[in-house]
Order: structure tokens, then sequence, then C-alpha cells
């Protein structure tokens, strides 16, 4: 059951990034609407699938990298839904719906049985270390995502190029507000999640910070988003300069849970 929820989701926001993409090419509101309301149902049955696997392992469903990729897609997700409800900005799903559909094609690609916790893991910390650490890493993801649709727009300004694209992506002003709130959103997040593992690291290796790959990664990265609310705040870059640090940040992002697992030796790995 659980299988097939998953497939159904995963099937869901393969259809909704491909009309995105569709729509991204021709413009039609009718599509945009399709879209959101084909992540919202593939969200639903993805909301159901981390249930039961849950209800099925008797443990949080977040300790494999099928299961973590799995529920970094699903805070996606979520926060892209949020995120077009506040603004009713029919496009964003043409940004921000690959990033999903490929977060979970990496979940489905990855082995998916229910391996019992390591000791290490039997914590209360595990759930609010990684909820923190995954909201915040999504948060970056729709900033990278809308960060894209700003550096589109102001290039569409620069060569008044005022038609097509142009006329359905919101004004600059628009997306650097948003831009700016999922990195101040994303932020305290990842912090959270850096202290709580910290934490837990002290609780189970007697040691708050042991410079593991993982843990250098995850400070690098809050390292850069800090750097962009700074230079925001402080020194006042906006707009473009902006946009392109929270690319950069998401490289990071990406390298942080993708390339620590798969490249470096790490207690962090996922099985």
């Amino acid at each position: 059951m659980g299988t097939l929820l998953f497939e159904f989701a995963l099937t869901c926001y393969f259809a909704a990034a491909i009309i995105g993409m569709v729509d991204l090419i021709r413009g039609s509101k009718d599509a945009s609407k399709l879209t959101v309301w084909i992540t919202a149902v593939g969200f639903i049955l993805h909301t159901a699938a981390i249930i039961y696997r849950y209800l099925s392992a008797g443990q949080v469903p977040i300790t494999s990298m099928h299961e973590s990729a799995s529920f970094f897609a699903w805070c996606i997700a979520l926060l892209y839904l949020v995120t077009h409800f506040r603004y009713r900005i029919g496009i964003l799903g043409s940004f921000i719906l690959p990033l999903i559909f490929l977060m979970m094609l990496a979940s489905a690609m990855l082995p998916r049985e229910i391996k019992p916790l390591s000791p290490a893991l039997q914590s209360s910390w595990l759930l609010i270390h990684t909820v923190f650490a995954f909201l915040g890493f999504a948060a970056f993801t729709v900033a990278f995502g809308v960060g894209i649709m700003y550096l589109l727009q102001e290039h569409y300004l620069k060569t008044k190029k005022l038609s097509g694209l142009f006329l359905r992506l919101p004004n600059i002003q628009v997306l650097d507000e948003i831009n700016y709130r999922m990195i101040t959103l994303g932020f305290p997040l990842l912090t959270l999640a850096i202290i709580t593992g910290a934490l837990w690291a002290e609780d189970a290796w007697g040691s708050y910070w042991r410079w593991d790959p993982k843990e250098t990664w995850s400070l690098i990265t809050w390292f850069i988003y800090a750097m962009v609310l700074h230079i925001r705040l402080v020194v006042g870059w906006r707009g473009k300069r902006a946009a392109l640090l929270s690319v950069l940040g998401f490289v990071a992002v990406l390298f942080t849970f993708f390339g620590v697992n798969f490249l470096l030796k790490s207690v962090h790995i996922f099985e």
C-alpha cells in the first residue's frame, strides 16, 4: 500500500512538472491551475505514503536515502503550495515542480527496505533535528527557484523584451521579496538544525562538534546564507546579486545533502 501511494504521488508530481513546463513555454491560466491541483493531490498521497511507512516501520521514515529524499521532496512541495496560495503566482510551479519530481525520482531509484535504527539514531532528537534541517533546505530550494525567476525577469527588463514570458512572471520587487522571505525562513531553521544536531551529537558521542563532513558542509551552507542576509541588510545588496547568491547557496545545499552521502565518508551517511 505504501509503495502504491508513493508511486501515485510520484506520478502526480511528474504530471504537474510536465504541465508546468508546457505552461512555461505556451502560457495558460488553466494549465497553471491544473498544475497546482495535481500537485496538491500528489502532496496528499505523498503525506499518506509517509504516514503509512511510519506506521509500518514503527520509526520516523527519514533514516535512509530513500526516505530522506522523499521527505525532502515533501517539504519542498509543502512550501511551494504555501507560497503559491500566499502570492498566487501560477507560473511558480514551472520552476519548483521539476525539482520536486527529480527529488522524488531520486528517492524512487534508491533502496526502499526498512532497516532497524542504529543505537545512535534511537533518540528523540532525530525528528526534531531532521525536520528543522529539511524544512530549512526546502525553503532554500524555493528561494533558488524564485531566484531563477528573478534573473530571467531582470534579463527581459535589461534587454527590453517586454512580452511573452515577461508578462507572466511577477515583477522583480515581488520576486525579491519572496526570495528574501524564503531565506529568512530557511536560515533560522538551519540554525536550529545545527544546534539540535550538536546537542544530539553530545548525547550520542560525548562531543558537540567533530568536524564530520556533513557537519562541516552544513556549516558552510549556513555561512553562505548568513553572508546573503548580512550583505542584504548591511551592505544593501538586493535583486540580482541576492538572486545569484541564493543560487550559489542552493549548490551548497545539494552537496550537503547528496554530495556528502555519495562522495565523502561521514557518520551521517544514510544507507
